[in-house]
């Protein structure tokens, strides 16, 4: 066991999913376990542009933004430090980044898969927070909106390294993790 954690220290966990599915909470988590840093691509795209996400977007816009994070992803992945890293939900969707994630050497890519129902329970709540759903005022129309991205966006999900169902408990998602890991 000591020498399997020894191998995976070395290791970089890229953690993609729809919006939802878990990767800043099992992310963190995660990280806690395998006594790695956790790191937020949306975060580290904050720090370096000393702008909000809806900043960015606001002034910048979608364009700059997608340039950016593909560029901080490719900073984090030529770094030769060990982390788990939660990515945008549409991060994977853009440009060459899963190759990009793909083709680096100790990194695996995780898909956290969650239905859409699952997706729909857990953001309809917290919509206010997420710019891309705040408008939508019904449950219904939340449901929809997410069934229109999964359909778009699983090509890029489906070619992560590995998948975990996400639509269990956080404790049961991060042990599968782990077991897959090792």
């Amino acid at each position: 066991w000591q020498s399997k954690l020894a191998i995976f220290v070395s290791m970089k966990v890229i953690l993609i999913g729809y919006m939802g599915s878990g990767k800043s909470s099992v992310g963190n988590r995660l990280a806690n376990i395998l006594s790695v840093p956790f790191l937020d691509l949306d975060t580290q795209i904050e720090h370096d542009t000393k702008l909000s996400i809806p900043e960015i977007f606001k002034t910048k816009g979608e364009l700059f933004f997608r340039k950016k994070e593909q560029e901080v992803l490719q900073q984090l992945l030529e770094n030769d430090t060990s982390f788990v890293l939660a990515t945008g939900g549409g991060t994977p969707c853009y440009g060459t980044v899963m190759q990009q994630i793909n083709e680096t050497e100790n990194t695996t890519s995780i898909f956290l898969h969650a239905t859409i129902e699952t997706l729909t329970q857990r953001l309809f709540p917290e919509r206010a927070s997420r710019p891309l759903i705040a408008h939508l005022e019904t449950q219904e129309a939340v449901y929809d909106f997410v069934r229109k991205h999964i359909f778009e966006r699983n090509f890029y999900y489906l070619q992560a390294d590995r998948k975990v169902d996400a639509n269990k408990d956080i404790s049961e998602i991060i042990s599968e993790i782990v077991l897959q890991l090792f």
